[in-house]
């Protein structure tokens, strides 16, 4: 399923609109109890503040929109013996209020619950926060809901040796929702192009808005040539590649009323690289005053803008249907890629151990961004040939059976891949029997990509003792040879007979540009099989298959 990537925006757009953060976290080298005989300080963490939307759009029915902790002092790591640390053994009760919303919203709370109260009770508290979860808090509309309600929910402890921090979380009703116009790639738009966005919002909510801030990000491929003087910019040019791009943040004075719609007094220039493809374009307006938002700004690593400021106009007559929540675009959806896979030539008697470098590598001129999947590696099999045995395998590659009756190696290529990737993987192998021209095929799947239109190099040839007639190792005018070896996945015994399953977690770490975070990009002609479990990618006579990384909890 092809999901909306909510990473940058949503994520800056709830912490702006969250400016009442409550600090009530500890250094993990805290000891684990108090000093002296005093209380053991704890506080309670949660979400500290709701907005309720009147549009009825609050989270899945059910699902809490706030999450109740303890954080006590401590590392919350388990330790050797698997057994989190403990930081305080006693009994305590924690009190939830929520009689402050009394005719605001309707509310559903954990633990043992009277009516608009509730008490929750315990007798140890783990160090760290993470073993320490209270329950969830349910907000929604009830019949008397109306815009601009407020009220607060007052979450206190008591225990002995225990100093609790209390925990304010404000609910607003229909304040301020600032829904982002939509975009669309133009007509013909390609690699190298700069697009001209229309970016603006509408205040869908029930009340004025006093101060918005814009927030856009663009993935690697894509960056703003203009810079204004209220926005302040973070480029990320390290860790993952699935992260790096640029951020921007713009603040804006002024009252923005409600039902009515605003746009940027000029377009937002993107300029997309000329190996851009699907990177992501995203932007999201928040209720937030710029005073809030500079004091955020000051710790975010931003630099100030230095040129002329962006200014906001009123859009009349603007139709509700060309706004939404999440505000997107894959720009450019067109370029190309060329996968290569080259394969190698090699002589020996029996008893010799040769080696077999098989090369990988994306000429260009695109690279494939993965930020849509984030996280499925490409998949080649590699073929044995008849009479020899793999002593040693790369990291990337594992022993698997191929077809019916055809043993070999299913090996993974992380993603995402540069446009000038390079990489090597190195087998080597035990001639057993002598075979003159002992071929084994190394092979992408074909499948109908739009993105890849040379697809004649995506499968190649390891040829043991080739003939007279036949040196070739097929795939392309660059077989025969094997890849330049920059960076090569290490090597590691393993034996060509056994059967492994098909599901590879090695791969190879790609050239030129960072490291890190690796996917396939949503691009035209993925199948999803399986409910997503596993995407199988032809190309050409060659074989990619795509498994879906489980993500860490």
């Amino acid at each position: 399923m092809r999901r909306p990537v909510r990473s940058s925006v949503s994520r800056a757009a709830r912490a702006l609109a969250a400016v009442a953060v409550l600090a009530a976290g500890f250094g993990a080298a805290a000891p684990a109890v108090a000093a002296d005989g005093a209380p053991l300080p704890v506080g309670i963490t949660g979400e500290s503040r709701v907005d309720l939307s009147l549009q009825g759009d609050n989270g899945d029915v059910g699902e809490p929109q706030v999450t109740l902790r303890l954080s006590a002092p401590g590392d919350d790591e388990p330790g050797d013996d698997g057994v989190i640390p403990v930081a305080h053994e006693g009994e305590y009760k924690i009190t939830i209020d929520a009689t402050g919303l009394n005719g605001v919203a309707a509310v559903k709370l954990p633990c043992t619950a009277t009516g608009m109260t509730a008490v929750c009770e315990g007798n140890e508290i783990n160090a760290g926060e993470q073993y320490n979860r209270l329950g969830g808090i349910r907000l929604d509309l009830n019949g008397q809901s109306e815009a601009g309600d407020f009220g607060t929910i007052k979450v206190t402890g008591e225990g002995e040796g225990v100093a609790f921090a209390p925990l304010t979380i404000d609910v607003l009703v229909g304040g301020p929702e600032l829904l982002g116009r939509n975009l669309s790639e133009p007509k013909g738009f390609a690699a190298g192009d700069t697009y001209n966005a229309p970016v603006g919002f509408r205040n869908a909510g029930g009340m004025a808005a006093d101060g918005t801030v814009l927030h856009f990000h663009g993935s690697r491929g894509l960056g703003f040539p203009d810079n204004y003087g209220n926005c302040a910019y973070k480029q990320t040019t390290d860790g993952s590649l699935l992260h790096q791009g640029t951020d921007a943040m713009c603040t804006f004075d002024g009252t923005y009323k409600p039902g009515t719609a605003y746009a940027l007094a000029e377009p937002l220039k993107v300029k997309t690289a000329d190996f851009a493809l699907n990177d992501v374009l995203s932007y999201g307006f928040s209720a937030v005053s710029a005073q809030q938002a500079k004091t955020l700004l000051t710790t975010g690593g931003y630099t100030p803008g230095t040129g002329a400021p962006l200014a906001l106009k009123e859009v009349p007559g603007a139709s509700a249907d060309d706004y939404s929540r999440y505000t997107e675009l894959d720009l450019p959806s067109h370029n190309i890629y060329d996968l290569v896979l080259t394969g190698v030539t090699a002589r020996g008697v029996a008893g010799d151990t040769v080696k077999a470098d098989i090369g990988f590598r994306n000429d260009g001129p695109a690279w494939l961004s993965a930020l849509r999947s984030g996280g499925e590696p490409i998949g080649f099999t590699v073929q044995v040939p008849t009479g020899a045995t793999v002593t040693k395998s790369p990291s990337g590659c594992r022993a698997t059976t191929i077809a019916q009756g055809v043993k070999g190696y299913l090996c993974w290529v992380d993603t995402p891949l540069l446009e000038n990737t390079r990489l090597t993987f190195p087998f080597e192998l035990r001639i057993n029997t002598l075979v003159e021209n002992a071929k084994a095929r190394i092979a992408l799947q074909a499948w109908n990509n739009p993105s890849e239109p040379n697809q004649s190099n995506n499968a190649a040839w390891i040829v043991l003792n080739p003939g007279d007639e036949d040196t070739s190792t097929g795939g392309s005018p660059s077989a025969g040879t094997s890849a330049t070896p920059s960076p090569s996945p290490s090597s590691s015994d393993d034996d060509a007979s056994a059967s492994g399953g098909t599901s590879g977690t090695g791969g190879s770490t790609s050239s030129g540009g960072g490291s890190g975070g690796l996917a396939f990009t949503g691009a035209a002609g993925v199948l999803t099989i399986g409910g997503g479990a596993l995407l199988v990618l032809g190309v050409g006579t060659a074989v990619v298959v795509l498994v879906r990384r489980k993500s860490a909890a």
